[in-house]
């Protein structure tokens, strides 16, 4: 099937509204969410049990074309021999609309050609292990694609198939106008539940953006580098001349509410849980322990609201004032290790200060105001370079906050030494130099590369086969149809 191509001068972005439904209406997301469910689960479990099948069959010495036919991984395969099913597996289907069971399908087909993927050693980043069965602890959410998707032009409703009109707790209008003038269109609606138990809708748009800077915001500089801090600070914004633009707060809000959440978790454990401890068995679990996990999960849902708040407000100020903008290649979740009480205290400041996220935003908003992000390589030490002799400091660590230069005696707060770094440099992208190996791009983002100076901290990871034996699943022995890979580990 031939992917969406997305027009010239156009763009897909997201709306996302807090929705106010009434209790019948919540009653039929989480309907619409058991659908997805059921239907993954259902279909997961008839791949994996041809999957055995094959593979029991090959040890009686069968040959391939004498096995029992392979179920195939493709969506409309996976959506063909549901609805074969569902007659037998849930026989209430009809109360949902289709896009429930299509939902659950098509995570599954993604998840299935991503660990094949993996395995055959054509897809990057982390490996990934087989799909695994949801559980009613797993994250409600439903996409709808096809159907009445809309929103209503009294600006706080929204309307989606087969649930009608929704109340929303804000206001459409953004939105609204765009459709109205004819420079926006709905591509699909995604219905979630997060932690708090609230219920938002998604609205993935095309956009037709005009790739300029706003009429109302002003001209700043052309390059900065933007260092991101843990500690006290969650952004600080420097010039390659050495002045520091701006040095925005860190919000801390898991911090604030630690204390809360400790009154909360030490109640939660006084009630009856989901769990025996004495027996060691699961049971069920009381209605004011599961009352309690609610504000739990508000009080969560609070902090990253105000962690989000932040960075959204400052990413789209720095993609609209400036024009190149240096930010740093950080392995985020790499710093976040498993260390006991040892490391509790780091896991937490570094989950509290967003480090990919503020990445992940200026990313896309970025190519919204036709500005350029360049990202320097993951060893450009912008900490341990010296903004004024340019030379490197190898006994710096995390608890010095001010870099002294035992060069040329230069005295200068840490992170305000890493933006000026970062943003020189930047540099090369304005001035059409070349001197990272990187060049000048025209493109929205661009690596930076190491720079000056780069070395390489850490031992690299030696290169393995993806196509090889994987811990993670059991299904070592795999099958050689259409998108899958052979039992020798190559692609079939």
């Amino acid at each position: 099937m031939a992917r969406f191509e997305i027009p010239d001068g156009w763009t897909a972005q997201a709306y996302t509204f807090a929705l106010d439904p009434t209790p019948t209406q919540i009653r039929a997301f989480r309907s619409h969410a058991g659908g997805a469910r059921k239907a993954h689960n259902t279909m997961l479990a008839a791949v994996k049990a041809v999957m055995n099948q094959r593979q029991a069959e090959r040890t009686y010495g069968l040959d391939e074309d004498e096995l029992t036919p392979a179920l195939g991984w493709s969506l409309p395969a996976l959506r063909k021999q549901w609805n074969a099913r569902k007659h037998e597996v849930a026989p209430w289907w009809a109360e949902n609309s289709k896009e429930a069971y299509n939902s659950g399908l098509d995570a599954l087909a993604r998840g299935l050609d991503a660990w094949s993927k993996s395995r055959k050693g054509t897809r990057a980043g982390k490996t990934i292990g087989f799909p695994r069965f949801k559980t009613a602890k797993s994250r409600r959410s439903v996409r709808f694609t096809t159907g009445t998707i809309r929103v209503e032009t009294d600006r706080h409703h929204v309307t989606l198939p087969r649930l009608g009109r929704i109340h929303t707790c804000e206001s459409t209008r953004k939105l609204a106008r765009r459709i109205e003038a004819g420079t926006a269109r709905i591509l699909s609606a995604t219905l979630s539940e997060d932690s708090a138990g609230r219920w938002h809708v998604a609205f993935q748009v095309l956009v037709h953006r005009a790739v300029a800077v706003p009429g109302h915001v002003g001209e700043g500089e052309s390059v900065v580098g933007v260092d991101v801090g843990v500690k006290a600070d969650s952004l600080i914004v420097a010039t390659p001349d050495g002045r520091e633009l701006d040095r925005v707060p860190a919000p801390k809000s898991l911090t604030a509410a630690q204390a809360r959440l400790r009154v909360l978790q030490r109640r939660a454990a006084r009630q009856r849980g989901p769990y025996d401890p004495s027996t060691k068995t699961k049971r069920r679990p009381s209605k004011r322990w599961v009352r309690q996990q609610r504000r739990i999960g508000r009080t969560h849902a609070h902090a990253a609201a105000v962690r989000r708040d932040v960075v959204h407000k400052h990413t789209t100020a720095l993609a609209q004032r400036h024009r190149v903008i240096v930010v740093e290649t950080l392995n985020a979740s790499g710093m976040r290790s498993a260390g006991g009480s040892r490391k509790k205290g780091l896991n937490l400041a570094l989950a509290d200060a967003a480090l990919a996220q503020i990445r992940r935003m200026l990313d896309y908003k970025t190519r919204w105001y036709g500005s350029t992000l360049v990202e320097a390589g993951r060893y450009f030490p912008s900490s341990k370079l010296c903004s004024g002799c340019g030379r490197r400091k190898s006994n710096l660590t995390l608890a010095d906050r001010t870099y002294v230069c035992d060069h040329c005696g230069l005295t200068i707060d840490r992170d305000h030494n890493a933006a000026i770094n970062l943003a020189r440099l930047g540099e090369t992208h304005r001035t059409g130099a070349t001197g990272t190996g990187t060049g000048s791009s025209p493109a929205a983002t661009v690596s930076g590369g190491d720079g000056r100076g780069a070395t390489r901290e850490s031992a690299t990871t030696p290169v393995v086969n993806a196509a090889g034996e994987e811990a993670s699943t059991r299904h070592q022995q795999l099958l050689g149809e259409s998108g899958t890979v052979s039992s020798e580990g190559e692609a079939a």
